[in-house]
């Protein structure tokens, strides 16, 4: 059953996937995985990355050094939460959205684009976010965190999250 639409970047091209089914997946390093509750698309990689996109999501997996795993997340429509364990001695895995960068080392996080904006929410770990262009500087979000980045140079502003909030993005995962 397909639940997201998915594009896999490799050596510069791109692959596009209505689903992504398990052999593509061995081939990025992962594997698609079942899941109960609210329809979703899990993707459990073997450097420990695991991405759940929301049905509906529209997003490209990018290997930039084509080791076979992925190393960032192009996100273009509704929610993904991932969680990227550390990883020694490469760089931190990121997700672009038409508004926002958030790269992170060891943490799980939401990323979630409606209405023209970007949000983004940190469960655990710590999450650097920046825009994409029209503003200098990012901000450093923390557990309970998260910042809503919209076109713009407007300074990007952390806000605890309230329960109700974070829950309701939560619960797209299940959680």
């Amino acid at each position: 059953m397909c639940f997201a639409t998915v594009r896999l970047v490799l050596a510069g091209l791109f692959i596009h996937l209505s689903t992504i089914e398990e052999a593509t997946a061995q081939n990025i390093g992962c594997v698609v995985q079942s899941v109960s509750g609210p329809q979703r698309q899990v993707l459990r990689c073997h450097d420990g990355l695991s991405i759940e996109a929301e049905t509906g999501a529209e997003y490209d997996l990018v290997d930039r050094n084509r080791d076979g795993q992925p190393d960032a997340l192009n996100l273009r429509s509704r929610a993904v939460l991932v969680d990227a364990p550390a990883r020694s001695g490469r760089r931190s895995f990121e997700i672009r959205t038409p508004q926002a960068i958030a790269a992170v080392r060891g943490t799980r996080w939401a990323v979630d684009i409606a209405g023209g904006k970007t949000a983004v929410f940190v469960v655990r770990g710590r999450v650097s976010v920046r825009r994409v262009s029209g503003g200098t500087g990012s901000v450093n979000l923390g557990p309970g965190e998260g910042v809503d980045v919209e076109p713009g140079t407007a300074p990007l502003v952390v806000r605890r999250w309230p329960a109700a909030r974070a829950s309701a993005l939560l619960a797209r995962f299940g959680r």
